[in-house]
């Protein structure tokens, strides 16, 4: 068969914005927005700038997660968008443009022109990282978020049964065929914790994703467990609140995914290779 992967075009830089993370899962159900969100809050929490743009146009959930449900975006002397903010955490979703329970009914390439007019009329910086939570799947946003900017990488989201790892692999490949490098892959509800004897139960099985990464030659960035204090924060719209307000298992296990993810960028920015000096001469 042909190789049908896109051509990728010249990706722009954003103003201000240092580095441009996608979170990603081959499914949906997995968690992916709230490991966004995670992402985003815990390297705000080591000292990063860090903002967050949903992209997941279909089920935009941030507003909910981060609690700026009621906050509408304001226009700045430039017409630019300010984002809403929350703990210091810049965020932008369609969510905050359209009633909470009204639904999104566009084709591909309405979705793609949000990605783009969120991406470019949006006043981000100064950023370290702007982390984009994209919809489920291997679809066109995706795609589109792959040509529009330079991506630093991409996380890989998924659940530790069988078949949420292989829509996993799927999705990892497609960031690899693009050109984006795998940051790592996250094992969400990775297991049970009881809030209330500490008991731990692997419900769902346990470490598909540690496995398939090392097959894949990927980072394994870290196993999030299935804790009600997750739920609880995310229903009620409190980000910080999962770093200092859970089990301290849950919080330790939250605080390896953010050290992995700190040392995987600083390792790949360590090695990032200076660009070709052009030197013209009569």
């Amino acid at each position: 068969m042909p190789d049908s992967t896109p051509t990728l075009h010249a990706a722009h830089p954003l103003p201000g914005v240092r580095h441009v993370i996608a979170v990603g899962a081959g499914k949906g159900g997995v968690g992916k927005s709230t490991i966004a969100l995670l992402t985003a809050v815990g390297l705000l929490r080591r000292g990063f700038a860090a903002a967050l743009l949903d992209g997941d146009v279909y089920g935009p959930s941030l507003p909910r997660l981060t609690g700026t449900e009621n906050l509408k975006p304001e226009l700045n002397a430039a017409g630019r968008l300010v984002p809403p903010q929350v703990d210091g955490l810049k965020v932008v979703s369609m969510g905050h443009l359209m009633s909470r329970d009204q639904a999104v009914i566009w084709r591909g390439p309405m979705a793609q022109k949000y990605v783009k007019e969120m991406l470019d009329a949006t006043d981000w910086g100064p950023l370290d990282y702007l982390i984009v939570d994209l919809p489920p799947g291997t679809g066109d946003i995706p795609l589109t978020l792959a040509q529009t900017i330079p991506l630093t990488g991409a996380i890989v989201v998924c659940t530790p049964q069988e078949l949420a790892v292989m829509d996993a692999v799927r999705a990892l490949h497609m960031y690899q065929r693009l050109g984006v490098e795998p940051l790592g892959i996250v094992e969400n509800m990775s297991y049970y914790v009881c809030p209330h004897c500490g008991h731990r139960d692997e419900i769902f099985s346990h470490d598909g994703a540690r496995k398939a990464a090392t097959e894949l030659g990927v980072p394994f960035l870290g196993a999030i467990p299935l804790h009600n204090a997750i739920r609880a924060h995310g229903d009620a719209g409190r980000p910080l609140a999962y770093f200092t307000d859970a089990d301290p298992a849950v919080i330790a296990a939250l605080e390896d995914f953010i050290t992995r993810l700190v040392d995987r960028l600083q390792q790949n920015e360590a090695g990032a290779k200076p660009l070709p000096e052009l030197r013209i001469t009569s």
